[in-house]
């Protein structure tokens, strides 16, 4: 395991926990934000929509200055961002300036996520599949920490969270500084012209289209569905969403390997969406009351889809990993932004349980184009496979 890990990959890994976490480490604060600033669940919702925005449009760039910079400075100068950027969150006076920094704190985690996974793959000794898979356990984990972080610190004021966030950034940053090295390949420069000749690879751009259509599902339920649970204390929502991430990250380590050892990660991911689909109606239709632990079962199945998104996302890009990545958190995170916003905006005005219908529509829609795309990302697998062997040779 150490061989297959050196210090440097662990140090990405904490690194990845600590950015992740700072994702969720909203959820719980989300009611008592509202409440301290007299926001609608609208305006509340813009936190994640700036945040999520933001990071969309700078992975356009974001794997292009990771190819320059260097995959360490990159790392550095986006865990820097957020820790500049969390510390501001806790200082904010106002939801709108909330919102703004917010969104900085997007801009450095585009340029750490884009970074974060290449570095963990390229430094491992024992193949891109242990890789991804420790790249996952520090992104579930993370998930599932940061609403308990949030819940615990909250409890006293929803401004600690936020340095709380700040302060384990510092430390990845330090962690970073001394243990990250380059990769002994270090990929060739690239320019924002790659990545969308990267989209224009079909297999890239489709499963990147079925990605946008999970991520907006995926966010109605990590963003807007704290909204729905505002009669819980800060505590029990950490709580709640910590029970969540921890299924996430069991299914996006364990589960997913013991299936793909037996099925092909394609057919997986159909079984899997319809699930989430099923879910997602049921909590547009059950009562309240129920719709904690709908909601904390939903978690297997994001974890399981994330990994196989994940997975597919590298494996069938013919092109360098900055730019596979870049690609495709573009146009997922694209779909991660629209849903906090327009699910506040519809929880407002329609109803509160409305926005899971929707997301459970857009959901099918992913669902459905997957069937008969994929023979055409079979394909791109096995040709971008070939492609790495050659190269290799």
């Amino acid at each position: 395991m150490r061989l297959q890990f050196p210090s440097a990959v662990w140090a990405t890994a904490f690194a990845t926990f600590v950015a992740f976490m700072g994702i969720g480490v909203v959820d719980p604060i989300l009611p008592l934000i509202g409440r301290d600033m007299g926001a609608t669940p609208a305006q509340v919702e813009w936190l994640f929509t700036s945040y999520i925005a933001v990071m969309a449009l700078a992975m356009l760039v974001s794997g292009v200055v990771g190819t320059r910079l260097g995959g360490k400075k990159t790392l550095m100068l986006g865990l820097g961002l957020v820790v500049v950027f969390a510390t501001l969150s806790g200082l904010s006076p106002s939801i709108g300036f909330l919102a703004v920094v917010r969104g900085g704190w997007g801009l450095g985690n585009a340029f750490f996520t884009s970074t974060a996974l290449s570095i963990i793959v390229g430094l491992s000794a024992g193949g891109m599949g242990p890789a991804i898979t420790l790249y996952e356990a520090a992104l579930g984990l993370g998930i599932a920490s940061g609403p308990l972080l949030g819940g615990f610190l909250g409890s006293f004021s929803w401004r600690d969270p936020f340095f709380g966030t700040a302060s384990l950034m510092a430390i990845a940053f330090v962690a970073t500084l001394l243990l990250v090295r380059e990769p002994p390949l270090r990929e060739n420069p690239r320019t924002a012209r790659d990545i969308f000749r990267a989209l224009g690879h079909r297999p890239v751009l489709v499963n990147a289209l079925i990605g946008l259509t999970y991520s907006y599902a995926f966010f109605t339920i990590l963003a807007y569905s704290p909204l729905t649970l505002a009669h819980l204390s800060a505590i029990s929502l950490g709580l709640t969403y910590f029970a969540w991430g921890i299924l996430v990250a069991i299914s996006s380590v364990f589960v997913v390997n013991w299936l793909l050892q037996r099925t092909h990660p394609i057919a997986i991911l159909k079984v899997d969406l319809l699930f989430l689909v099923v879910l997602l109606t049921l909590a547009g239709w059950l009562p309240r009351s129920d719709l904690l632990y709908l909601i904390v079962l939903t978690g297997f199945f994001c974890g399981i889809a994330n990994a196989i998104f994940t997975t597919l996302a590298m494996e069938v890009s013919p092109f360098a990993r900055s730019i596979s990545s870049g690609a495709y958190n573009f146009l997922r995170w694209s779909g991660a932004a629209i849903a906090p916003a327009l699910s506040g905006w519809i929880g407002q005005t329609v109803g509160m349980t409305i926005p899971f219908y929707i997301a459970a529509g857009v959901l099918l829609v992913g669902t459905v184009v997957l069937y008969p795309a994929s023979q055409l990302l079979r394909n791109g697998l096995v040709e971008a496979e070939a492609n790495r062997a050659q190269n290799a040779s």
